[in-house]
């Protein structure tokens, strides 16, 4: 045994001894006491800084019975320790660094005036990761991952190469209205599975390094995920998550096993999941297309049409990409524009004939990286283009798809790869996050020292103008995200490396991190008020009426998508103006979107704007393709 190793083993074997003669020498206690030792003592018992699965299947029931569950867990700790001790990237490094990022983003700051950059606001601690996120329309924020393998940032913490119980997934939810503490966080934990890796060990869904889009009734369709082995090989899970009783649903597998697929709802409301490495492992990405719900089932767009054990069919057309996590968007004219990273791989797919036809190629030629492309907002009839960013660090350019054409626009700063770009509520674009490469912050592959320029967000004006704006206190890369709050706030998470790098205490189970920006808007004066919508389920070119105590102050309407998003691919963000057909004292007469083309069926935030472009609170509506007021 290594010096290291024994070192390891005798600290946690003083803390048993101390913790036996302790429960020996004292008087008995009760069973809800003996669950819940002090801090001090729980953190002495963790030497090494494995996860609560792990630990637990380690503790031996004899021991248990004869000493208790605390005491039983640190035998199980010392174990552990004995076989693999994860002491070799220790606390103070961790601390420092996050001192360290948080001295630096104030003395960037400061030089930033907040009603032009925005401001960088909140930084706390989370449960989960933030590998995948969903803004629910609930208001909550529903995050998943995986249960790490790795605390140690210069190593791999996710399970993509594991079989068995350590492949296992995880999910919470955020309820922003708690605020920042742990009590804020619920856990939603995915059903239990036994995926078909040789190892009969039933776990929650392996769902991460999947894709997801949100049905017309507000549910969430995820499906792939990690079989498990071969650098990355995909499940065939399809899953479903209800905001509206906050369960996960399992539904019939899909045909092929996806690891890295993208998915879209289209303007029928029905979703097509496009690319993914097979079961096969890395390098066999699957042609095949799917859609879901399968042809033949009802689409969901009422809160009680629950998904669960349905099929999805298969398309008739394939999508022979060489990359997996295309980009896809559902523009105005109701077809799918599948734009894969390779430069040559771009696609249109009709939902409706079934057919796919070839697109220009992109202009830099290239098979880009992970990185961010939206789809740039176009008025009251939808989006008609699309605006690639990143997934090339060398390449600063901004790629822009409209009729059939690219055109190369407007630069940012600088390439990076990673990113997070999002269109706001008026209409102006902010990138978040990024990196040199995956896993890469700028000085080498698993080294969590960054080049710290890859933490200045950008901003784009309506003209297309790029500038540099404030310092986040992560340098987030990959599978980092972020979404917009019903507020117009954006919440940032994601990157498990630099969460775990910068971890203030890594023997808890609060190893992900949060950070709030505010958008200029939020300091540009008081908010236009949105006070009631006369009808929260609406139909498509159909008018209805909202009330506000500030008519002067209202300029705009506008309907935000809620984001969800892994990997910098979103399909689901979307930006659109309603046009305004009456004003009447305190009563607005609003027309919503002429189709369903426009604007695909599901839950939008609606906004009110006043002419500094800041928006109010918003409230949600459904567009409902039933045609159906309410």
């Amino acid at each position: 045994m290594s010096k290291k190793r024994l070192t390891a083993v005798m600290s946690a074997c003083a803390v048993i001894s101390a913790l036996t003669i302790t429960t020996v020498l004292t008087n008995p206690v009760s069973a809800s006491a003996r669950s819940a030792p002090a801090p001090a003592a729980r953190k002495a018992a963790m030497p090494g800084a494995f996860s609560a699965r792990r630990v637990q299947a380690e503790v031996r029931p004899e021991e248990v019975a004869a000493l208790g569950q605390d005491q039983a867990k640190a035998l199980a700790w010392a174990r552990l320790v004995a076989r693999d001790p994860q002491d070799d990237y220790p606390q103070s490094l961790r601390t420092a660094s996050l001192r360290a990022l948080t001295r630096s983003q104030r003395a960037a700051n400061e030089k930033f005036d907040s009603s032009e950059f925005g401001l960088f606001r909140k930084y706390f601690q989370s449960p989960d990761f933030g590998d995948h996120i969903a803004l629910l329309p609930t208001g909550k924020v529903l995050l998943f991952s995986f249960e790490r393998i790795e605390t140690n940032p210069t190593k791999e913490p996710a399970p993509t190469n594991t079989t068995g119980p350590d492949n296992a997934g995880r999910a919470w939810m955020w309820d922003p209205a708690k605020g920042y503490g742990r009590s804020a966080f619920t856990k939603v934990t995915p059903p239990t599975v036994d995926m078909p890796d040789g190892t009969s060990s039933p776990r929650p869904a392996p769902f991460f390094c999947a894709g997801h889009a949100y049905l017309p009734n507000g549910m969430l369709g995820v499906f792939g995920g990690n079989l498990g082995g071969k650098g990355g090989s995909g499940a065939k899970l399809a899953l479903v998550f209800n905001p509206w009783d906050e369960q996960w649903y399992l539904n019939k597998d899909l045909s092929v096993g996806r690891w890295y697929p993208s998915v879209v709802t289209g303007a029928d409301g029905r979703q097509l999941i496009f690319s993914g490495q097979s079961e096969n492992g890395w390098g066999t990405p699957t042609p095949v297309v799917e859609r879901f719900p399968a042809q033949g089932f009802r689409l969901p767009v009422n809160k009680t049409d629950v998904p669960q054990g349905w099929p999805a069919d298969r398309f008739k057309q394939d999508a022979p990409f060489t990359t997996d996590y295309p980009h896809l968007f559902s523009l105005r004219d109701g077809k799918i524009y599948a734009l894969g990273r390779d430069a040559s791989q771009q696609w249109l797919f009709d939902p409706v004939k079934q057919t796919r036809t070839d697109l220009p190629p992109r202009p830099d030629g290239m098979s880009r990286n992970y990185g961010s492309a939206v789809a740039l907002p176009g008025g009251y009839r939808g989006p008609k283009s699309a605006l690639v960013l990143g997934g090339d660090r060398d390449d600063p350019n901004t790629y822009k798809l409209s009729g059939g054409k690219w055109t190369i626009e407007k630069p940012r700063a600088f390439g990076r790869t990673q990113d997070d770009t999002l269109v706001l509520p008026d209409g102006t674009l902010l990138t978040v996050n990024g990196a040199v490469d995956i896993r890469d912050y700028g000085n080498g592959t698993y080294n969590p020292k960054a080049d710290l320029k890859y933490r200045q967000i950008e901003l784009r004006d309506e003209q297309g103008n790029w500038k540099l704006g404030p310092v986040q206190r992560l340098p987030r890369g990959y599978h980092s995200n972020a979404v917009i709050l019903p507020d117009g706030r954006i919440m940032i998470t994601g990157d498990e490396l630099q969460e775990l790098a910068n971890d203030p205490d890594i023997t808890d189970d609060n190893n992900g991190s949060i950070e709030i920006y505010e958008p200029a808007y939020l300091h540009r004066g008081p908010r236009p008020k949105l006070d009631s919508v006369s009808e929260t389920s609406l139909a498509y070119d159909a008018e209805f009426k909202v009330t506000t105590s500030t008519p002067e102050d209202v300029q705009r309407a506008v309907l935000v998508a809620p984001i969800t998003s892994t990997h910098s691919v979103d399909t689901s963000q979307r930006q659109l103006d309603l046009r305004i057909a009456k004003r009447d004292a305190d009563t607005l007469t609003l027309e919503a979107p002429p189709q369903a083309e426009a604007a695909p069926p599901g839950y939008y935030m609606l906004f009110l704007l006043n002419g500094r472009g800041v928006p109010s609170m918003a409230k949600w509506v459904q567009l409902n393709p039933d045609g159906e007021m309410g």
